[in-house]
């Protein structure tokens, strides 16, 4: 596969590629499945289901192994640690307040990267899944928000094995190489969303994003996916996570 115009162009991610790849390659053993549905050029939005806090880094290896440059909307916060802080502005990711209100911003932001052509991965779950068994749990309506403004490809993403590695909330597992699947799935038609405006129907376009998701989980685990998805707030959970829509 020749190199895409993002990957070829020289930009930040060239040297935390040339660090971050052989690094993760000591942890994880990534087969990607699905690669024609990632487009090698233009805007999208890519929904991922999360379940480690090591899963960005597979999401963003097996991205720029496909000819793209990964950027993530991330915790505001993120922004603000030493080092880190300067490598996620240096790449162009999308800060995502806490505060509601603050909300326009961030998504004016992830715009603005989709109108230069650009990709978003977004964590449409807004946190790590609750759900025991590591299913995608109820989606945020980010996602859908974004392709809609932007009249984007929504691309659905599954990816599993990570949790071998770091478990929900553990701690990282060394050595350990395992095997990683991560699958990308075909575009999702949102036309008939367009326009939408009222909770109800975002929420009805995210329900199918996120049960498409559930779908390839399902068929990577080899297993049903949970005929309901785990709702946190039924739960007496809070869905503040670390990496957010």
């Amino acid at each position: 596969m020749s190199a895409t115009p993002e990957k070829s162009r020289p930009s930040a991610f060239w040297p935390l590629a040339a660090i971050v790849i052989p690094a993760v390659g000591l942890f994880a053993r990534i087969e990607i499945r699905g690669a024609e549905n990632l487009p090698r050029e233009g805007a999208y939005v890519l929904a991922a289901n999360h379940n480690s806090e090591f899963d960005p880094l597979i999401v963003a290896v097996a991205v720029w192994r496909l000819g793209r440059a990964p950027r993530f909307m991330a915790k505001e916060s993120l922004f603000t640690v030493p080092v880190l802080g300067a490598a996620l502005k240096a790449t162009g990711m999308v800060p995502v307040p806490r505060s509601s209100s603050s909300a326009n911003q961030s998504m004016k932001a992830a715009q603005q990267i989709a109108e230069d052509g650009r990709g978003v991965i977004v964590y449409a779950e807004g946190t790590l899944t609750r759900d025991p068994e590591l299913w995608p749990m109820r989606g945020k309506t980010g996602a859908v928000r974004l392709a809609l403004a932007g009249d984007l490809p929504l691309i659905p993403l599954a990816q599993w094995g990570v949790q071998e590695i770091m478990p929900r909330y553990g701690k990282l597992k060394f050595p350990r190489r395992s095997h990683v699947v991560v699958q990308f799935g075909p575009a999702m038609d949102v036309s008939e969303y367009a326009g939408a405006t009222t909770p109800a129907v975002l929420t009805r376009a995210t329900d199918e994003l996120m049960g498409r998701v559930s779908s390839m989980l399902s068929d990577i685990r080899g297993i049903p996916a949970p005929a309901e998805r785990w709702n946190p707030s039924q739960h007496g959970q809070s869905e503040t996570g670390r990496l957010e829509s």
